[in-house]
This record gives structure tokens, sequence and C-alpha cells, in this order.
């Protein structure tokens, strides 16, 4: 028997586990370690954050779902990696503490045969003081500061309904911050809902971003195919831009969030401030706070996480220029290289480097997006561990499935607005992910599978996904047949 322990259950860890148990037979266990009880389909926060869904419409209880599946389910938090056992034993553990409201805070070890280290991110507001909910702007990364921030969305307008000009921020709340694209979505949702309300003549809207230029999303651009021309992503990005009559203002690192107040570098080394009525300004992140012991007790955290904590697995990590740069720096398998037995999936791997060129402003303030790998990727990275063990358990040497981002495509659709006949939204594909200059050398993506379009098609397909993978998460009848 073989026992599977699943850190987070967002969409890297809950795609593994359902993987997981349909794959393997009822002897071997599937456990997941996750500090929240709630699923939550994060994309569909952006309409929460608008006020045009609720918490519950992109929530569930995940307990019954793992009941039902023969999933073993404990709703704490990894602390402690013991990858070597200790004194007492020879067999892995972790060791995890309860956020559950009843034992809250009390500690135990979890043995393990096979790890998926799958937490997601670390949202680190105190890296801009000021940053956040329990500072002065807003956040769409869980549904709850998603709500917090349609409410605050919402007495804005009420302001603007009253006669008062507003002024609404949106962006990145720190110069290394990832997920550009869901500040992209915010912000064209945001100005969708002024003029839905009739008060978009009363609001001036703020683009603030540490892309160098629109359209980056922290790939380094996209080369678009579009009615017949190659376009690049900037062009798409910027005609939007305008035609919506949204501001921006790119390659700025926020120094800081006052009251009504933001302070920011740009990477010509301007300081600048703007003032808001409101804003919602995503944080960079880190990896999970855990730590990682040898046998003996010593702290080798350093061997098996990146310095941003994120787990170091089948990467090329030595440090080389953007010029150096290559496909085969990405990982394949996400194998731990010091434990044969531990993997990571989505967020919770260390990438080798960033995609888009890295920037500094003159005092050496690094202002450069930091490579996506949520949604789609997630959901892949984690098919491929998942299959792998499984493959693993029943006798493979080592990994038999792999899923490079170098290698592999993506899709977003990039809701602009929600409604059945006025919604739209931008679908973007490309393929790879990483560009591979070697294999596409004019423009490091295949043309023929990167492309973009606008229009109300795609928020009905933005729709639809929201429905299907809710469906797929619940473990549904057929469940399987939707791909990640």
């Amino acid at each position: 028997m073989a026992r599977v322990v699943i850190l987070g259950a967002g969409i890297a860890g809950h795609t593994a586990a359902l993987i997981l148990r349909r794959r393997l037979a009822r002897e071997h266990q599937v456990v997941v370690v996750s500090p929240n009880r709630l699923w939550n389909w994060i994309p569909s926060n952006i309409w929460v954050g608008v006020g045009v869904m609720r918490p519950e419409q992109v929530t569930f209880e995940l307990a019954p779902v793992y009941r039902r599946l023969g999933v073993e389910f404990l709703q704490a938090k990894a602390v402690e990696l013991h990858a070597e056992g200790s004194d007492a034993s020879a067999r892995p553990y972790v060791v995890v503490e309860s956020t559950a409201a009843e034992g809250k805070g009390e500690r135990r070890e979890v043995a393990y045969d096979y790890l998926i280290n799958a937490t997601g991110p670390s949202l680190e507001f105190g890296a801009t003081p000021g940053l956040g909910p329990d500072g002065h702007s807003e956040s769409v990364c869980t549904f709850g500061h998603a709500a917090r921030a349609a409410a605050a969305l919402a007495s804005s307008i009420e302001r603007m309904r009253r006669g008062e000009r507003q002024t609404l921020v949106v962006g990145t709340g720190h110069g290394t911050c990832t997920c550009e694209g869901a500040a992209f979505e915010y912000v064209f949702n945001v100005e969708f809902e002024l003029r839905r309300a009739g008060v978009r003549d009363r609001a001036r809207v703020v683009f603030l971003t540490n892309e160098a230029q629109l359209g980056d999303f922290g790939v380094d651009g996209l080369q678009l195919q579009w009615r017949g021309y190659v376009v690049p992503s900037r062009i798409f990005a910027e005609s939007l831009f305008v035609e919506r009559g949204v501001e921006w203002i790119t390659g700025a690192h926020v120094e800081k969030v006052e009251p009504g107040l933001v302070r920011y570098l740009t990477l010509d080394g301007t300081r600048a401030e703007l003032a808001f009525d409101f804003a919602m300004l995503l944080p960079p992140f880190k990896g999970a706070a855990i730590k990682a012991f040898d046998r003996a007790g010593a702290d080798v955290s350093a061997e098996v996480f990146a310095p941003s904590r994120f787990m170091k697995v089948d990467a090329d990590y030595a440090a080389k220029p953007y010029e150096a740069w290559r496909a085969a720096d990405w990982p394949r398998t996400y194998r731990s290289p010091k434990y044969g037995n531990v993997f990571a999936a989505g967020i919770a791997f260390a990438p080798p480097h960033a995609i888009s060129k890295p920037r500094k402003a003159p005092d050496g303030t690094l202002i450069a997006p930091a490579p996506p790998r949520t949604g789609m990727p997630s959901g892949v990275t984690a098919r491929a561990v998942a299959l792998s063990i499984a493959d693993m358990i029943d006798g493979a040497p080592g990994p038999t499935h792999e899923a490079s981002l170098a290698e592999m495509g993506a899709g977003c659709v990039a809701s602009a607005g929600t409604g059945f006949f006025r919604g739209s939204a931008a679908s973007m594909t490309m393929y790879p992910v990483v560009p591979d200059y070697e294999r596409f050398p004019a423009l490091g993506r295949d043309p023929r599978y990167t492309f973009g379009e606008i229009g109300a098609a795609g928020h009905w397909i933005k729709r639809i996904l929201h429905h299907m993978f809710l469906y797929k998460a619940k473990a549904l009848p057929g469940w399987w047949l939707i791909p990640e």
C-alpha cells in the first residue's frame, strides 16, 4: 500500500487528488492537506470583485467531495518537511498545523510515500507598505478579498451617482508581481460596470502595472495572429485601453500605499504619486512558509526551496543573462532533485528564471513580471505529476509524464465585462508558454497557435468555462472528460 500526500487543494492540488484517486487502486491512500475548507474557482473572483457574482457561486465545500471519492482530507497547513524521516523512523513525513475551528493550531505528523507540493502562493502584501485589505487597497486574490472589493467599488459608484468625481486605480502593487492578466481583466470589468451604472463620465480609470509595456502579461509579450496579420500584444492591448478610455502607467514599482495615495517608481527612475478613491492592486507571490529538515534535524530548506520559497524541481537554476535563457531551462517532470518521491506542481514549483526580460530602475530596483503559472498550466502540470506517481506506484522506475511550459500551449479568456448581449472578453492562445527561439527563431512561438480576438463570443466561452470547471472540481459524473 502506498500513501500519497498532497499539500494544497487549489487547481493543481485538487486536480492531482482527483486523478490519483481515479487512477489508483483503493488499497492506496490519497490524502489532501489544505488550510481552506472551501474550493475556489479563482478566475471568477474577478466577477465577484465587481458584484456580478456572489462568493457562494465560485466556491464549494471540499470535505463532502473528498468523502464521496474516498480521499482523506485534513484542514491544515504544512509547516515542516521531513523527507528523510527522523531518528525514530525512516519514513518521510510532513508536520501540519490545523486551521479548523476545532483544534486550531494543533500540530501532527503525516507520513507519506509520495508527496506533491501544490501549496500555491503566499500573498505577500507586506512587501509593499500599506498594500492590501489590511492596508489601504483592495484585492481579488481570494473570494473574501473580492467581495470586499465589490463593496468598495459599489460605494465609489454611489458617490459618483451623487455627482462626485472618482479616480479608480487597478494594477500590480509591487515591481515583481505576476498575474498581470487578472489585473487586466479587473480594470475592464470595473470600467464596464461604471458604464452600466451610468457614471463613466465621472470616473478616471488608471491601470498601473510593472509590465514594461502593455500586453507583456509576464510572458514577454505575444505576436498574435489576427485576421491574417501578426499583431504584437502591445498593440492589441493598447487599442482596447484607448477604446475604453483607460489610462495606463507601465514599468511601475509601487513603493508605498497610503490612504488615497499610491507612491511609485518607474523604470526611468522617476518617482511619482497617484491619488485615488478606489484601488485594487495585486500583491507579489512567494511560496508557502515550509521548513525542510534532514534526518538529523538540520535545516536543509535552502537545498529544497529557492529563496522565493517555491520548491526546486528538475529545472536549470544556474544564473545566466536573459540572452542565454533557453526553453530547456524549464522543468519537465517537476520532481525534486534532492528527493525522488517529492514533486511540486502549479505555482508551488520554482521557475528557473522569469519569461519576460528583466529590467531595473537606475537605483537597481527590479521591475519585472514574475512568470505566470496559474490556471491551465497548474492543471496540466498537476496531471503529469499525478500520472507519474501512479505509474511509479505500479513499478515505473521514475516519472513517466512530462509537462514543460516550453512545450505546452495555453489559452486565456480575459473578461472585459459581463452580460449576455453586452459582455465581451479577450481570447488569446499561445504555443508554447515559454518562448523557444531555437524551434521558432522569428517569434519564439508558433504563429499558427498564437492568436487573439475580442468579442462577445469570448464572454460566452468564459461563462461556460466557469460552469464546466466547477462541475469538474465537484467530481460529478464524467468530470474526467473535461480537460485541464
